[in-house]
């Protein structure tokens, strides 16, 4: 089987692809599932975010592989694939594990050494892992990408890199909103992305902070949570967005809605000037807001803009030095791991034979007694085992190497080993349940 990877990104299609193409929670379901039941592959995960819809699957297949992936993104993403086709890539085996290291190290987002993808990339792995979707080569995947992450941040400073997509947005707002220290901020939705948005609100110093939400439990919950904090936060119901945004001087909107939540004419209808920077995708606030006097709106689009123009900072290549370095590593470990059941089968060869030799030296020899016999199975094993491990050993070394795939077929070739055992001893393996990926990240965006 091989990693392939096949998805759409804010490098390879507008913003206006990107949000017709947004996977809801249950279309990422289904689209898992129906990946599954597709005979290229079996493994799949999804990785879903404002800025990039991604599968990555265990397929038997290249071409099928893609042709069925392909399909399956265009079926879920309500964009026919006649449309969505051009602005697809394709990623395989080692060029597939590099784009999700790429990306766990905030190398691929539009803010580049963000960190919140890590969140999203977390969460993809639990659905997955929930569903039963993620199988052993895509949860060893996605944990070494959520390692390989956490290193760059640590090991370099890719954080002066970039800043999270919300500290991003608000500096494009910056000419508009002035310092934000005494302004009053409304923030619409209650997911990470919305709760990113109202710690970084708070941080700022703004002088009362209140949150919508459609679910009013998890507004309130994050309200109570900022005031225990020091900053005046409370919550409100959808049904006063009107009045929450005849109050406000900041809107920062990021809703799981399909739809606008924000029209322009309820912002003409604010009666005031207005900050908006809308995270959504699909968007919350409607375009032509962009028109309206007294608004300034920075939204998905416009931050892909100018995030173009951001400085990059000379710790990205540390990062890709990092990446590089890992995704051999997987590569051979991988490699490595292939090797495994045709050496448990040879050493499982060589354990019969020593069983049936001793069983005919019991015929042979009957009087001797246990402590002789113990000594001579002992012995016999012994000999065995030292034979045996210098050449698995080494050919575990071989095979993690480029190109050592075929050292397990030479060994299976040297030794006779039958075929049925070697795959018993691979279907043995298989159940071995995933990883949990602990603390789940919900509605983050990257």
């Amino acid at each position: 089987m091989s990693l392939l990877v096949v998805g759409l990104s804010h490098r390879s299609a507008p913003v206006s692809v990107l949000e017709r193409a947004a996977l809801t929670e249950d279309a990422r379901g289904k689209l898992l599932q129906d990946a599954l039941a597709a005979e290229p592959a079996s493994e799949a995960v999804a990785l879903s975010t404002c800025n990039r819809i991604e599968l990555y699957a265990d397929v038997d297949k290249f071409h099928a592989g893609v042709a069925e992936l392909s399909t399956l993104l265009a079926q879920h993403s309500g964009v026919g694939l006649e449309e969505l086709t051009p602005y697809l890539y394709v990623h395989y085996e080692d060029r597939a594990v590099h784009h999700l290291l790429s990306v766990a190290c905030g190398l691929d987002s539009m803010v580049v050494g963000e960190g919140q993808i890590l969140g999203q990339i977390k969460d993809a792995l639990a659905v997955g892992q929930e569903l039963h979707t993620a199988g052993r080569l895509l949860n060893d995947l996605f944990q070494q990408a959520l390692r390989v992450g956490k290193r760059a941040h640590s090991e370099t400073g890719i954080d002066r890199a970039g800043q999270s997509l919300v500290t991003f947005g608000l500096a494009q707002l910056a000419p508009a909103t002035g310092p934000l220290a005494g302004k009053r901020a409304l923030v619409v939705g209650a997911g990470s992305m919305s709760s990113l948005a109202a710690a970084t609100l708070a941080r700022a110093g703004v002088a009362r902070l209140t949150i919508a939400n459609r679910t009013p439990e998890r507004a309130v919950r994050l309200a109570a949570q900022l005031t225990e904090q020091g900053t005046e936060a409370h919550a409100v119901s959808m049904t006063r967005l009107a009045t929450a945004l005849a109050e406000a001087d900041i809107v920062v909107s990021c809703t799981g809605s399909t739809g606008l939540v924000l029209s322009a004419d309820d912002l003409r209808a604010a009666g005031r000037p207005l900050a908006v920077l809308d995270l959504a995708m699909p968007r919350d606030v409607d375009p032509a807001a962009h028109d309206l006097d007294g608004v300034v709106l920075a939204d998905i689009e416009s931050l892909a803009a100018a995030s173009a123009d951001a400085p990059m900072a000379a710790d990205v290549d540390a990062v890709q030095a990092i990446v590089g370095e890992e995704v051999a590593a997987f590569g051979a470990a991988q490699r490595a791991a292939r090797i495994t059941p045709t050496v448990v089968a040879l050493r499982a060869m060589a354990a019969d034979v020593v069983a049936g030799e001793l069983s005919r030296l019991d015929g042979r020899l009957p009087d001797l007694d246990d402590k002789e016999r113990a000594e001579i199975t002992q012995t016999v094993r012994r000999v065995v085992d030292k034979l045996l491990h210098a050449p698995t050993v080494r050919v575990k070394q071989l095979a993690g190497e480029p190109g050592g795939a075929g050292y397990a077929d030479a060994l299976r070739e040297l030794f006779d080993l039958d075929p049925q055992a070697v795959a018993a001893v691979s279907r043995a393996e298989s159940p071995r349940p995933p990883a949990r990926v602990p603390n789940r990240i919900e509605g983050g965006n990257e």
